[in-house]
């Protein structure tokens, strides 16, 4: 078959030829594999490629209804297949796929399912979704330890959070044109962003409300439109329930939600309606995303919205950071309706910048991957001006404290982008930055791992981005098509409260263009990149070839190496998470009905399955987990757990800036071991995860005596959020590598009274 990337590798011998000099560039618009004069072709050597276990899934289907998700005793279907007719008059009952996932904090995991009732569909999903959606259903899933498969499924109280079971107040553009009272969707999860809370509950905001309009409630049939909801809820895990907590002040789909180091909860973006975001009531907030943040208190169970200079234009699902200074950083990637876009003001999307939850200010950095910083040219409010809503304060503020110095900062930051753009002569890494520079839609943010200064202070954070599609700003779109393999570093620099540094730098293409792959911060410091699509399959779902080769980011080299092939194709909605015992968990895919038609599938052209979603799992291990030098972490001191009572234990508890012991086993070489890492547990969805983060306790601040570690835990709270966390031990290897232990978890507190989770700690 002719596919779309042997097309590409023609155009590339040609533009080769007449642009030898261009094979970067290539690289990054097609892909090292497919570009005949890349000299950056990476693919690890066999028995160097890690390996993926056979899928699994759950074996049973269950009925929906309001009574079945709250019966404990509801038997299911026991079945091989995705989904069974056992719904009234022969609906299709589906098993979930994982679309967004948790890591509980003894290392059990939580999912929920993305579109829930699509298979249904009798015409179109444009037509059908706002009668046949369903709230999506949510597992909690346990593998144990060492193991290719789960060995246990459990159906939460409250299947689908319960949220909304009265019904949900939509946003009606003309009062009684829509299914409201017909619809079957209200409280759905899907698109809710996720959060570990101090306490270790899972904290999702937002989800959707399915309906038409306009619609008819006889027919039930009309336009589908989406509205994003004001609910959070609450997933504990020790009673395997979910719970309600208070209601945003505005509906979100789609939104960011990050801890906060005074563990409040910030949550920026999303949209109120994504088909028709038009609001009489509220005619400024029409045409775009949900520019007021806000932020919830979990003592209180109260949210608040933030003063008006906390308002930003952010895409859908911002790629948001808590940097080492407490700051949040917008790292100009996010979710994007392409190629036509959504919102009027996202040009703005390119903008890199941070927020101060101090004085509920954001600040502009630069124009995302290229050296133009706004500071430089006294423009930090930039974007506070082009919002009609701050648009008049912030021009004043301007003027009074950053502005009236621009004239004489101009001309150097002219001469310093001149002069920083390309700092080696070699104009095509200048080229490069040119192109790969703005929002990267649709594509992962790492933070890399964060290391100390020679002080033992913490203020330096880089992130990673690789593939997704590039902004095409002059097309008044956030993004292209077609997926790109272009891959970036950016850096930011701290010192106290303020940012003193932001830098950009162009790494190594991945091997394959790379549309909503999954990337996964490694504990031997590397990155992996997971599934996805060779091009955008939201703008035209199920035309997507999907990409089922892992590729590996090698943080000293910063080159990517071709790795694994996955077992099935994962485009979108699918998820990716290290485990305690450093392999990685691989699940989800939940399409977009083809086309927005029905779900045809059309895997026999090559083309991404399209007939309905993939509950099944896949656990990848990287070559290190057989290494038989692997160090041997029996755990901390004193024990892994502690008694809570009823037979049940506690995971153990430990507080920023103690010092902690970890015991090895007899005979590890001590000399060799390199430094200890603390690892904050995932909770993932659409490729996001605001508050990921590796912290790395060197050598140099390492304690050995026997068989023994003692470190002490940063003290900035900005550095460890509170919530769950594994610890690893690294050994270095002779070539330089890093190997890693298996991991053991703890919960990580500040000190400040809130409760810390009980549960039965498995390792």
């Amino acid at each position: 078959m002719f596919k779309l990337n042997k097309l590409s590798a023609v155009i590339a011998i040609g533009l080769g030829t007449a642009l030898p000099v261009q094979a970067g560039l290539l690289d990054d618009l097609i892909g090292a594999k497919f570009n005949p004069v890349s000299t950056d072709k990476g693919k690890a050597p066999e028995g160097q490629k890690g390996s993926f276990s056979k899928p699994f899934a759950e074996p049973f289907v269950y009925e929906r209804s309001v009574a079945d998700d709250n019966n404990p005793e509801l038997k299911g279907v026991r079945t091989d297949n995705k989904c069974e007719g056992i719904g009234a008059n022969g609906k299709l009952r589906c098993k979930p796929a994982a679309g967004t996932i948790s890591m509980l904090p003894n290392g059990d995991f939580l999912y929920f399912n993305a579109l829930e009732g699509t298979e249904d569909f009798e015409f179109s999903i444009l037509v059908d979704f706002g009668q046949k959606a369903i709230n999506d259903q949510t597992r909690m899933m346990r593998i144990p330890e060492g193991a290719n498969a789960a060995s246990l499924w459990t159906r939460p109280t409250d299947v689908d959070s319960g949220a909304n079971p009265d019904g949900y107040e939509i946003t009606e553009l003309i009062p009684g044109l829509s299914n409201k009272e017909t619809n079957s969707a209200d409280g759905a999860l899907f698109c809710a962003d996720v959060a570990m809370l101090a306490d270790g509950r899972i904290m999702a905001v937002g989800g959707t409300a399915y309906y038409s309009e306009p619609g008819s409630n006889a027919l039930g049939y009309g336009l589908t439109e989406l509205e994003g909801l004001k609910n959070s809820r609450a997933y504990n895990a020790n009673t395997n329930t979910w719970s309600q907590l208070a209601d945003m002040n505005f509906g979100r789909w789609y939104p960011a939600l990050i801890t906060l180091p005074d563990s409040k909860m910030f949550v920026a973006s999303g949209v109120t309606k994504l088909i028709k975001p038009i609001y009489p009531n509220a005619p400024e907030q029409s045409g775009r995303n949900v520019v007021q943040t806000e932020t919830y208190d979990p003592v209180t169970n109260k949210w608040t919205v933030n003063a008006q200079t906390a308002q930003r234009s952010l895409p859908l699902y911002p790629r948001l950071h808590l940097l080492p200074n407490g700051h949040v950083y917008y790292n100009a990637g996010g979710q994007a309706f392409n190629p036509n876009g959504q919102s009027y003001d996202q040009p703005l999307w390119n903008i890199a910048a941070t927020y101060n939850p101090a004085n509920q200010t954001w600040s502009d950095l630069a124009y995302a991957g290229f050296p133009l910083k706004f500071s430089d040219a006294g423009l930090e409010s930039l974007t506070q001006i082009l919002n009609p809503q701050t648009a008049p304060n912030a021009a004043v503020s301007a003027l009074t404290k950053t502005l009236m110095s621009a004239p004489m900062k101009s001309p150097q930051a002219l001469q310093k982008l001149l002069s920083t753009a390309n700092p080696a002569g070699n104009p095509e890494q200048m080229v490069q930055k040119i192109v790969g520079s703005g929002m990267r839609g649709s594509t992962f943010s790492i933070m890399m791992p964060l290391r100390p200064n020679n002080q033992g202070q913490y203020k330096e954070a880089s992130f990673l981005t690789a593939g997704g599609v590039l902004p095409l700003v002059g097309a008044t779109s956030p993004g292209g098509y077609v997926a790109v393999a272009a891959s970036r570093i950016d850096t930011v620099k701290t010192e106290g409260d303020s940012i003193v540094d932001y830098q950009s730098e162009v790494t190594g293409s991945l091997n394959e263009t790379r549309w909503y792959g999954s990337g996964v911060l490694m504990p031997d410091d590397s990155v992996m990149v997971f599934s996805g699509g060779d091009r955008d399959g939201v703008a035209a779902p199920g035309v997507e070839f999907p990409r089922k080769t892992a590729e590996r980011f090698d943080p000293v080299t910063k080159k990517w190496t071709q790795m694994a092939v996955a077992n099935n194709p994962r485009t979108y909605h699918n998820t990716a998470l290290l485990m305690q015992d450093g392999r990685v968990l691989i699940g989800g895919h939940a399409p977009i009905s083809t086309l927005y038609l029905k779900n045809i599938n059309l895997a026999a052209f090559g083309f991404s399955p399209n007939d309905g979603r993939d509950p099944s799992f896949e656990i990848y291990s990287p070559p290190y987990v057989n290494n038989p030098n692997r160090p041997n972490l029996i755990g901390f001191a004193g024990g892994n757990a502690t008694p809570a009572g009823n037979g049940k234990t506690m995971m153990r508890e430990f507080r920023k800036g103690q010092q902690v012991t970890l015991e090895m086993a007899p005979g590890t070489d001590m000399s060799k071991i390199d430094s200890v890492t603390l690892v904050r547990h995932t909770v993932t969805t659409h490729l996001t995860d605001a508050d990921q983060r590796t912290v790395v306790i060197p050598a140099t601040q390492l304690t050995k005596t026997g068989q023994s570690i003692r470190f002490t835990i940063p003290d900035q709270a900005a550095v460890v959020p509170q919530g769950a966390y594994m610890t690893f031990v690294r050994t270095k290897q002779a070539n330089g590598s890093l190997l890693p232990s298996k991991a053991v978890s703890f919960m990580l507190k500040h000190g400040n009274g809130q409760g810390v989770m009980t549960a039965n700690a498995r390792r």
